[in-house]
């Protein structure tokens, strides 16, 4: 969601050198951009949608800070955004671009008009003009807010059994940073807990009352924590979360089952830094099959990047994470994205509870036949299948997903 302000945030800024405020507001938003951002919730101001975060990004944002743009919020920032949605002064459309991740955002003022355009990457700025005059561009080699020139996997010749081998037996010294993610993503979880966010699916599970029905072990424990992370990040939590592969979600569904599964097995700081590794590693190689925005929930390549961490704490080694993979595959494939939303913390304690399974079957020898669906005896050739429906296979549900969500939302006041 907080690209578009950025976007917004920039255009301003450019605005400002010229000594103008910005009157008007446009954001044209590719498909996936506008599905991914109708119902999630704007952190610190208890609303949703693209019309209040673009008014933010005018009103407060600064794009220095490059995705936590709207650090700045105060309750006036909210009040002058609210009337400035009111007013009509904020229009979003939709781009007829065939990009994914797109977002162009025009201001204008009584005597100029300023555009700043994202693609690709969530925070990289690709151009910046003002009236006629193109004052940055991507094409120039100059860096924007973000950095999209890194290598993918398929650049790198990263397979799961690579990765298996970094994550079992690179020195521990090089790999204790990932302790960061587990840190960042129990503060937010345990924030989920403390108030009423979203569905409140943690709070739910937790809930000591309903012990007969959830029990209090590793898929109890694992479903509760994540859920509760994503309760409050969709419900609109201030506090940051460690994403994996761009998604704030990811990174909760990649990360908190892992540290839940540790916990509750007693493992010791170096098991639970090389699983951490091995689950956001193997969650980043299936999501490049993918692309960066798809009609595939994300949850369903985080968790299974969940399922290896587990299946590793429980005693597994490459066979038995293959099979944890496969069995994810087998099972979740076909859960969809329709969009950013409070939801989403439903769809992770699902991811969340499948993962801890597959890698319960898979510790045990069980793994899903190749005769299944798009299961193959090749790990690789699987990760590939998965990614050819979540990708190609899956664009006409992501068109028909965009309509049904646009007609249902049309002409409501998405700040209210």
């Amino acid at each position: 969601m907080l690209f578009r302000s950025l976007a917004v945030a920039k255009a301003t800024e450019v605005l400002k050198t010229q000594n103008e405020k910005t009157a008007k507001i446009t954001v044209e938003v590719s498909a996936n951009i506008l599905k991914n951002a109708m119902g999630v919730g704007i952190p610190g101001t208890g609303m949703n949608g693209l019309y209040i975060a673009s008014a933010l990004g005018a009103c407060c944002g600064k794009s220095e800070y490059g995705l936590e743009v709207l650090k700045d919020l105060s309750a006036e920032a909210i009040e002058e955004a609210k009337s400035f949605v009111n007013a009509n002064r904020v229009e979003i459309k939709l781009s007829p671009l065939d990009i994914k991740l797109y977002i162009k955002a025009s201001c204008w003022s009584t005597s100029h008009t300023t555009s700043v355009t994202i693609m690709n990457s969530h925070d990289e700025i690709v151009e910046v003009c003002l009236d006629a005059e193109k004052l940055y561009s991507a094409a120039d080699g100059k860096s924007g807010c973000g950095d999209n020139h890194e290598k993918d996997t398929h650049d790198l010749g990263l397979t799961v059994a690579s990765i298996c081998e970094f994550a079992f037996t690179s020195p521990l010294e090089e790999l204790g940073f990932i302790l960061d993610s587990a840190d960042l993503n129990m503060k937010i979880a345990q924030e989920g807990f403390s108030k009423r966010y979203g569905m409140q699916i943690g709070q739910t599970i937790k809930n000591t009352d309903l012990k007969e029905i959830f029990g209090d072990g590793i898929l109890s424990y694992a479903m509760a924590i994540t859920s509760s992370a994503a309760d409050a990040r969709m419900g609109g939590c201030t506090l940051p979360a460690m994403s994996n592969s761009g998604s704030g979600n990811q990174g909760i569904t990649v990360t908190l089952p892992v540290v839940a599964a540790a916990k509750k097995l007693g493992s010791d700081n170096e098991q639970l830094i090389r699983s951490l590794i091995l689950s956001h590693l193997i969650a980043i190689h299936i999501k490049t099959y993918l692309g960066r925005l798809s009609a595939l929930c994300g949850c369903v390549v985080a968790s299974s990047g969940a399922a290896c961490g587990i299946t590793y704490l429980m005693g597994g080694s490459y066979k038995e994470i293959t099979y944890a993979i496969k069995n994810m595959i087998g099972n979740i494939t076909g859960m969809v994205c329709d969009g950013a939303k409070a939801g989403c913390a439903l769809k992770v304690s699902s991811g969340t509870s499948s993962a801890v399974q597959s890698a319960v079957l898979a510790t045990k020898g069980i793994c899903i036949s190749e005769n299944d669906g798009i299961i193959e005896t090749d790990i690789e050739k699987t990760i590939y299948n998965l990614g050819k429906v979540g990708s190609a296979g899956m664009q006409s549900t992501d068109s028909i997903m965009l309509s049904i969500m646009v007609n249902k939302h049309a002409g409501l006041p998405e700040c209210l």
